[in-house]
C-alpha cells in the first residue's frame, strides 16, 4: 500500500507541478472549449488524455517505444498550440465535434506520456509491481487533472459573475494565452 501511495503522489505531483506548467497549460487550454454545464464531456476528455498518457508510459517503461526527449519537448508545446488553435476555429461543442476532441485528447496524451517516461522508467525497476505502479501513477494523474479542472472552472465562474464574462471571450482569452506560451516553448526547444 505504501508503494501505491508513492506512485499515486508521483502522478499527482507530475500534473500539478508548477515547474511542469506545460501539462497544466495543456489541460487548461483543452478545457477552455467547454462550459461548466458540459462537465460530463470534460471528464471524458480528461480521462481520454490520461488513457493516452498511460499507454505511452507503459510502452516506454516496457522499453517497447523510445522517442528522443528533445523531440517530445518540442511536441508537447505543439499539442498546446494545436489545441488552442482548434478552440478558436471551432465555434462550439457539437455532437460530431466532441468525438474529434476526445480523439485529439487521447492522441496528445500519447505525446505527453512520453514526457515523463524516462523518469518513471528509472523508478519502476521492479517489473513484478509494474502494473500496480502504473495504475497508482495514472490515478494520481487523473485526480490531479480533475482538481485542476475544478479550480479552472471556479475561476471562470467567479470572473463570469464579476465581469459578466461570456464563454466565447473566455475561450479566446485562455486559448490565446495557451497559444502564446506554447509558441515561446516551441521557439525555446527549437532554437536551443
Amino acid at each position: 500500500m505504501e508503494q501505491f501511495s508513492v506512485f499515486f503522489r508521483l502522478g499527482w505531483e507530475h500534473i500539478t507541478d508548477i515547474n511542469g506548467y506545460d501539462h497544466l497549460l495543456f489541460i487548461i487550454t483543452l478545457c477552455a472549449f467547454y462550459t461548466l454545464q458540459e462537465w460530463k464531456n470534460i471528464l471524458i476528455l480528461v480521462t481520454a488524455f490520461t488513457l493516452g498518457h498511460s499507454v505511452t508510459l507503459a510502452l516506454s517503461i516496457l522499453d517497447i517505444v523510445r522517442i528522443s526527449s528533445s523531440v517530445i519537448e518540442f511536441l508537447i508545446p505543439v499539442t498546446i498550440f494545436l489545441t488552442a488553435f482548434y478552440n478558436v476555429i471551432q465555434p462550439s461543442a457539437k455532437k460530431g465535434r466532441l468525438q474529434g476532441n476526445y480523439a485529439m485528447a487521447l492522441f496528445f496524451g500519447l505525446i505527453h506520456g512520453m514526457g515523463f517516461s524516462n523518469y518513471l522508467r528509472a523508478l519502476t525497476s521492479d517489473s513484478g509491481e509494474l502494473v500496480s505502479q502504473l495504475v497508482a501513477f495514472n490515478l494520481g494523474l487523473e485526480f490531479g487533472q480533475i482538481l485542476i479542472v475544478i479550480v479552472f472552472f471556479i475561476l471562470y465562474g467567479v470572473l463570469k459573475m464579476i465581469f459578466a464574462l461570456q464563454h466565447h471571450d473566455w475561450k479566446l482569452f485562455v486559448s490565446g494565452a495557451g497559444a502564446g506560451v506554447s509558441l515561446i516553448l516551441i521557439a525555446e526547444t527549437w532554437l536551443w
